[in-house]
């Protein structure tokens, strides 16, 4: 067998294939971005809470591994729990991929692995808050890394200049997805009587059919997307035993990231922010339904408008960006998420209006800042080392993400309010914005040895 066709293709996509493998692309948002609403955003937080408040002690606590945990914080530790469980595997899968090239299988072994998991939650009923904890874990786990193996493509399918409006392209493909099987997600959940299904059984289908969708349209990039060497030292280091030197490689990525200060600088205050972001999306339903007493029709309503909204949002901002520049757009988006929490705080319960309203703010401001945050990284990398730094940056993006949901549950757990619990992540976006503005970007890129866009 020739080393031809046991390695990765290496090739300069023209104008013709690169579109192609842009298309291609899109799709996995299109086909993952009905986890993060259906299951995280909407239904699997309020469900779980209820699953935990079934098997609670008489003082409202459960006990997973003799731990008292108050069964409303349960879904928040679960969100942090597998946030961490991703930092373990997250940099040796991306390690791995630059080590050999090969990006796609594991990009369809973690994906499956997670849609899978989701399409398991079917099962979750009674009192089994034990076996939803461990499905999220394994689901919330297995996203993040296919998300560092997705976004490494980004600098081999888009040119410099491409970059914002594919990432804006990609985020608008995924809130189109999740505004689709919300509508879906609508009709069965309000009609489950006529359905003859009981409100458990509507949400617990709801849940599974993420899974299934997820599944479903990961075939599409994984029949467009190429893997393919990029620079020199890839075939060297594809010869080396990835699985056993995966870890010695996240050592050396590490080292390499000292050399480039500001790139560093960016992943610090984007690990700050979108961690704010990150905790928004995952508590929003735990927030309406508990704290301001909204039903769930109201709730799957919100997070609709959220996704029709954000999709204007994501390819608003990415015009708004070639404009002024993605970093003050960026900190533009910021300063609204910081005005979206203070209003959230004082936002009445038992109001779906004023709940809607606070809805259309963050889907305006949601997919372009996280598609601008990815687009502006992705001029930071060095060549070659795509995956390796994007293994970095979805730690940031969800692997570091856990120390919101952590905040979160016990500002809950101490106070029994989930008011104080939201007002609390303030301070994420406050610290993201100051240490966002001080990254000089244009050096940044420079530093990385990448052109430098026209704006930036």
């Amino acid at each position: 067998m020739t080393a031809d066709t046991t390695e990765p293709e290496e090739y300069t996509a023209g104008p013709a294939e690169r579109r192609r493998e842009q298309r291609g692309w899109y799709f996995y948002d299109f086909a993952c971005s009905v986890y993060s609403t259906s299951v995280i955003t909407v239904f699997l937080g309020p469900y779980l809470t209820s699953v935990a408040r079934a098997a609670a002690d008489a003082e409202g606590f459960v006990h997973p591994l003799g731990i008292p945990v108050r069964a409303g914080s349960l879904f928040a530790y679960a969100v942090s729990a597998s946030l961490v469980v991703a930092i373990l595997a997250m940099p040796m899968v991306g390690a791995i991929a630059d080590r050999t090239g090969r990006k796609k299988p594991l990009l369809a072994a973690s994906a499956y692995l997670g849609a899978t998991a989701t399409a398991g939650m079917f099962f979750l009923a009674g009192d089994r808050y034990l076996l939803g904890v461990l499905l999220l874990i394994v689901a919330n786990a297995s996203l993040s890394v296919s998300m560092v193996l997705y976004n490494a493509y980004l600098p081999q399918i888009a040119e410099p200049d491409e970059r914002d409006a594919v990432s804006s392209r990609g985020w608008a493909f995924g809130y189109t997805s999740g505004a689709l099987v919300l509508v879906l997600n609508l009709v069965l959940y309000s009609g489950h009587d006529s359905f003859g299904l009981t409100e458990g059984e509507a949400v617990r289908i709801c849940l599974a059919s993420a899974g299934v969708w997820w599944g479903a349209f990961t075939l599409v990039p994984l029949r467009r997307l190429r893997d393919r060497r990029l620079g020199p030292a890839a075939p060297e280091r594809a010869g080396e035993g990835a699985v056993g030197s995966g870890w010695r490689q996240l050592r050396e990525t590490l080292k390499d990231m000292r050399r480039h200060p500001l790139t560093l600088s960016f992943l610090l205050a984007y690990l700050i922010y979108n961690d704010g972001v990150q905790t928004v999306i995952s508590q929003a339903s735990i927030y309406g339904s508990e704290e301001l007493g909204l039903d769930q029709t109201t709730l799957i309503t919100a997070v609709l408008l959220v996704q029709v909204l954000a999709v204007a949002g994501a390819l608003g901002m990415g015009r708004l960006a070639r404009v002024h520049g993605a970093k003050r757009t960026i900190l533009g988006s910021l300063a609204v998420w910081t005005l979206i929490l203070a209003a959230g705080y004082f936002l009445p319960a038992r109001s779906p209006v004023f709940f809607y309203f606070l809805a259309a703010a963050i889907g305006l401001v949601l997919g372009g800042s996280q598609a601008l945050s990815r687009s502006l990284f992705s001029h930071l990398v060095p060549r070659g080392k795509e995956a390796e730094y994007f293994s970095a940056y979805e730690m940031s993006d969800r692997g570091l993400s856990w120390l919101g949901p952590l905040v979160f549950g016990l500002a809950y757990q101490l106070t029994g309010s989930y008011r104080d619990a939201i007002i609390s992540l303030v301070i994420f976006f406050v610290v993201g914005f100051a240490l966002l503005a001080r990254v000089p970007v244009r050096r940044a890129v420079e530093a990385a040895g990448n052109p430098i866009p026209d704006r930036i």
